[in-house]
């Protein structure tokens, strides 16, 4: 077992992440190859200051603009929308990995009759006018329907059947207008190798092995608890999840890290070693102020983040006005090696303008001219981010 003091096991997160030093990814390949190593990114509609995936990328990705994931996404098609930790954005070369759940959104189907004739008729209009939205089509129907691989449900025929053929794979996001999806084919988009694929781990634990190592790559480090981390992996309850870690560090996939004043094991991928090793030289990097994503891959375990960061972090998007502790849309705020607060930012851009409405530090944190330095500096390069081209911000 290897032992990292706090402040390793910080260092080790952050340069895992590419938030520590200098940036360690860059373009549009720095993109792709930030989303392969982490395997999905959440996605989520809102866009108060950028969507959550645009989000995670700007923090990372040395000169990202929004233009770069889309067109990843929806011209170069590498990358792909698809349900992973809930709505998520994955590497096309992962799509044969999740055919059991299309399997199981073919068999849920069957639970609502009329569904393949509606199905027919939203083959035809495709056929006839190309992609399309919910909006492009009225299709006869009244039902309640709620898909079976993530949380989408709704009494709008058409967009419940849009929905339904995502959700088994015979459609893919086209492209999205704002927060509205627009669908095409799948097979016109996925290559027949990934398209046709049957599941390359048919056998439950091994595939609950994939994902698993496949989180604990996302997040850099976790532990055998329960975990947000483990979101939508069907199946793995804790005796599936002890059995998983077991075969795990016995074929040396995974490596047991014990961290000071932690009471719990933590994990990494055996091939992220070489940073382990890094960390235990004791750098001392540049710093770096950086806004991290509501719902960043960095911060899916909260607990995980309190324990190492002291950072307690609630988005608190969905808690009432009246009950909120800070606001409505507010991201944490890392400067080096912590997380030293949080800020409250929203791009005005009819106005273009950036305005950074409230700034919360946490306890004992000083704005000494180095960070409100760095502070400056990162709201620059967010609002260059937004499309800003002035920035109204409060005393920092």
């Amino acid at each position: 077992m290897i032992e990292l003091t706090n402040r390793q096991a910080r260092q080790f997160l952050l340069l895992k992440h590419g938030l520590l030093g200098e940036y360690q990814f860059a373009g549009k390949e720095g993109v792709l190859e930030f989303v392969r190593q982490v395997g999905c990114i959440q996605y989520d509609p809102i866009d108060v200051c950028g969507k959550n995936a645009e989000l995670v990328l700007q923090s990372r990705i040395k000169g990202f603009t929004k233009n770069m994931l889309d067109e990843l996404l929806y011209k170069d098609r590498f990358l792909i929308d698809y349900p992973d930790k809930n709505l998520a954005i994955i590497p096309l070369e992962d799509w044969p990995y999740f055919e059991r759940y299309r399997q199981a959104a073919r068999q849920h189907a069957k639970r609502y009759p009329g569904m393949e004739e509606l199905t027919e008729q939203v083959r035809i209009h495709i056929h006839n006018h190309g992609a399309l939205s919910s909006d492009d089509l009225q299709l006869d129907g009244n039902f309640s329907w709620q898909s079976a691989i993530h949380w989408s449900s709704g009494n709008n025929t058409s967009r419940s059947v849009l929905e339904q053929m995502y959700s088994t794979g015979e459609l893919i996001i086209h492209h999205k207008k704002g927060t509205r999806k627009y669908y095409d084919i799948a097979e016109k988009y996925i290559p027949p190798n990934l398209l046709n694929a049957s599941e390359p781990l048919k056998a439950e634990l091994d595939h609950h092995k994939w994902r698993v190592l496949r989180r604990i790559g996302a997040v850099g480090l976790l532990w055998n608890r329960a975990s947000d981390a483990w979101l939508n992996i069907w199946g793995l309850k804790a005796v599936q999840r002890n059995e998983v870690f077991r075969q795990l560090l016995d074929e040396a996939r995974i490596v047991a890290i014990a961290v000071e004043q932690l009471k719990d094991t933590l994990y990494c991928r055996a091939e992220d070693l070489p940073l382990i090793e890094a960390v235990l030289q004791n750098p001392e990097p540049k710093f770096r102020c950086e806004l991290i994503a509501p719902l960043d891959n960095l911060i899916w375990d909260r607990k995980l983040i309190s324990e190492l960061f002291g950072f307690d972090y609630t988005w608190e998007i969905y808690t009432p006005a009246i009950k909120r502790k800070f606001g409505y849309y507010v991201l944490p705020l890392l400067y080096g090696e912590s997380l030293i607060g949080r800020a409250e930012v929203i791009a005005e851009r009819k106005t273009g303008t950036l305005v950074v409405k409230n700034i919360w530090y946490e306890n004992g944190i000083q704005p000494t001219k180095q960070l409100r330095t760095a502070m400056n500096h990162c709201f620059q390069h967010f609002a260059l981010f937004n499309g800003c081209g002035t920035i109204s911000e409060v005393e920092i």
